[in-house]
């Protein structure tokens, strides 16, 4: 994996030397619905309060240190990190499974109590790409594995919460494609039963969960993968960014 900074992301949309690529026959702007994830996706962040959260709460309701060397965080979900981080730690489940709840609750007031203190970033082409969505009818939903209070809270700060009439997040749903599952019932109950739907997402996990359910996916190289790491894995459509895939025309 090419791990990308802001600045990167931000240099080559201002230089104009974006990356693209859509399938034949695809047509990544007719269809009736969309999951974006958030992290990576719609922003990044230049604060640690979301990722220090996961330390604090697991100090406070556990009285030990969490370790998170070896676990995935790019494309995994809240609860998968700390499920992944127990795991590699070899901690018995029931030492921690009764104290979920409380933990990913010591998370979402954790986060809360700092809403003045975020710094984040929005990705390039983001506000054009969900006017240009909502514009052409399409239901836009989150398809993220962040906590909902979180999540809800990182799109009100950056200014686009209004866009969204849905959401999927990961405090019932540790794995990503369950989650995004989950997802697609909100989805069709607001587009109708037969609807597309489609991801956008970062990571190789939301291609992943993506096609785990059937779902196409625009791949946006705004996070921790390059385009090649994404193309990898086949999306439908893999792009530098979302300002790039809007300046290509449809």
């Amino acid at each position: 994996m090419s791990s990308i900074s802001i600045e990167t992301v931000l240099a080559e949309a201002a230089e104009g030397t974006p990356r693209i690529y859509i399938r034949d026959g695809f047509h990544w702007d007719q269809q009736k619905a969309y999951l974006f994830d958030i992290d990576g996706t719609l922003l990044r962040s230049r604060d640690r309060i979301h990722y220090e959260s996961f330390f604090d709460a697991v100090r406070d309701v556990m009285g030990r240190e969490l370790v998170l060397d070896g676990v995935t965080l790019s494309g995994n979900t809240d609860p998968g990190i700390l499920y992944d981080a127990f795991r590699l730690a070899e901690l018995d489940p029931e030492h921690w499974q009764p104290r979920l709840e409380d933990i990913l609750e010591h998370m979402r007031t954790t986060v809360a109590a700092q809403r003045d203190r975020m710094n984040l970033v929005k990705m390039p082409g983001v506000d054009e790409m969900l006017a240009y969505l909502h514009s052409k009818g399409a239901a836009l939903g989150v398809g993220t594995g962040n906590l909902e209070s979180i999540g809800w809270l990182k799109l009100e700060v950056l200014g686009v919460r209004h866009w969204f009439s849905f959401g999927g997040f990961s405090d019932q749903f540790p794995l990503r494609a369950d989650m995004i599952a989950d997802t697609i019932r909100q989805a069709r109950a607001i587009a109708g039963p037969d609807a597309s739907v489609c991801v956008v997402g970062d990571t190789p996990a939301d291609i992943a969960a993506a096609k785990a359910n059937e779902l196409p996916t625009i791949a946006v190289a705004t996070g921790h993968y390059s385009f090649d790491d994404l193309m990898e894995h086949k999306p439908e459509v893999c792009v530098s960014n979302m300002a790039a895939l809007l300046a290509h025309g449809v």
